[in-house]
């Protein structure tokens, strides 16, 4: 299903609102990405308004990880912790704020 994120049609006292125009497409959200830990990292292509283009990380395979200011490319092993929903864990989702296991620690 589409995801629209123009101006509700609704006033705040319930009444509807007429629009002037049609829905754009640039009004048009996206679907989470829902990034997977997998063997090797997949990213998707979206192209976005103007003809630019954006980069989705579908499968993660690995992660950066910083310690006392230098930073290393490390496996994910899995998903320990995830504060955005408690079924990401079970399903190896990353989200911002997740916690992973990494071979690093």
């Amino acid at each position: 299903m589409t995801i629209w994120q123009g101006r509700s049609l609704k006033k705040p006292s319930g009444g509807k609102i007429i629009l002037a125009r049609k829905k754009r497409k640039r009004e048009l959200g996206r679907e989470p990405a829902m990034t997977r830990v997998a063997d090797e990292d997949r990213k998707k292509i979206i192209r976005t308004y103007g003809g630019n283009r954006k980069v989705r990380l579908v499968e993660a395979a690995y992660a950066n990880v910083f310690e006392a200011g230098k930073g290393k490319k490390v496996k994910v092993l899995g998903v320990a912790d995830n504060p955005a929903n408690r079924q990401y864990i079970r399903r190896d989702i990353i989200t911002k704020g997740a916690i992973i296991d990494t071979e690093a620690g």
